[in-house]
């Protein structure tokens, strides 16, 4: 009980507090040119066609609210609670897989969730990226990048608080185009190489 208790100030805590816009925290990735889509993202396209044509003209993030990062802090935690982490293999029998998920998922499940209940709330799709990064051990990762103007934040399903991309561990690779949902671009400030099987 006083573990939850704590747990649910530390939240409060967090929603209520905007994070400092320095110049430290207020840099968004860098994108460069057009990638390689990861293949399990190519496969859920071509099951899923509506998800991978949404465009857009604007290349500005959105503004980040207390409304907004509230939503962020609650979808993050909520699909990191209700799913359990499972690989692709131990779900489906293959090594990549990408799908919403009902109780059990690999990472990219979570982050596809994290973005469709996002866009429910109102979020527009440019700023809701799915991100692949590299992990300190090498192994492949993906995460959902909300982009603000405040900075890029990352929604994780290994984490439930919600960091600034510079903050967290990862070298990142590529990411979802601001302006066509089934187009990737590489990212500047890491190593823009193919990533294989992407784990929990």
């Amino acid at each position: 009980m006083k573990t939850a208790t704590l747990f649910r100030s530390a939240l409060i805590g967090a929603i209520l507090t905007l994070p400092v816009h320095t110049q430290a925290n207020a840099a968004n990735m860098i994108t460069t040119g057009l990638t390689s889509q990861p293949i399990g993202h190519y496969q859920f396209c071509k099951s899923n066609p509506r998800e991978c044509r949404q465009r857009s003209r604007s290349s500005r993030p959105m503004k980040l609210t207390k409304v907004a990062w509230q939503k962020m802090i609650e979808i993050n935690h909520s699909v990191n609670q209700a799913i359990e982490p499972r690989t692709d293999m131990e779900i489906f029998g293959v090594e990549e897989y990408w799908a919403y998920p009902e109780s059990v998922g690999d990472c990219e499940d979570y982050v596809l969730l994290k973005r469709q209940m996002l866009m429910e709330a109102g979020f527009k799709p440019a700023d809701l990226l799915i991100t692949v990064v590299r992990q300190p051990d090498g192994s492949g990762h993906a995460v959902l990048t909300v982009r603000t103007d405040l900075g890029d934040y990352i929604l994780d399903n290994m984490r439930n608080k919600v960091l600034l991309w510079r903050d967290t561990e990862y070298t990142y690779l590529k990411r979802q185009s601001t302006r066509h949902s089934g187009r990737w671009k590489s990212i500047e400030h890491g190593q823009p190489t193919s990533v294989g099987s992407i784990r929990k």
